[in-house]
């Protein structure tokens, strides 16, 4: 084989998305302090868009804000008084241990549970990393 079919032989191999160079926006969550409980009214589309389980999100929030909270339909209802800064960042925080690929930092992943451990599986380049282990 000559170079070049060699060189189109490997680019048909490569995923579409490799190629792709789309901006990727963080969600922004949309929340309100009533009483002592800090509601997120967009939780589920917040989760969707990172393309995780609500619960897993929850589950990081929770523990990164040492509070207890609940799932209700669209919604996250925390024990507290939280700002909207301060949930923004931990989404970002979240983002950055379980979303982006370490290898070629892009957002396309899902996480993968294997016996008792997580990784983070790229969709584009196909690393598989460990993820951080929530308790």
């Amino acid at each position: 084989m000559d170079y070049d079919n060699l060189l189109d032989r490997g680019l048909s191999k490569i995923p579409e998305q490799v190629f792709k160079s789309s901006k990727y926006e963080t969600p922004q969550t949309e929340s309100s302090i009533i009483g002592s409980k800090t509601v997120i009214y967009n939780f589920k589309d917040v989760a969707a868009k990172l393309n995780r389980d609500p619960n897993h999100l929850l589950k990081f929030i929770v523990r990164e804000l040492a509070t207890s909270g609940t799932l209700e339909e669209q919604r996250a209802s925390l024990q507290g008084r939280f700002s909207k800064e301060a949930l923004d960042q931990l989404v970002v925080k979240y983002i950055k241990g379980y979303v982006l690929c370490t290898s070629c930092n892009k957002p396309d992943t899902k996480l993968l549970r294997e016996d008792r451990l997580t990784f983070i599986v790229c969709e584009v380049c196909g690393a598989k990393n460990p993820a951080k282990t929530l308790m």
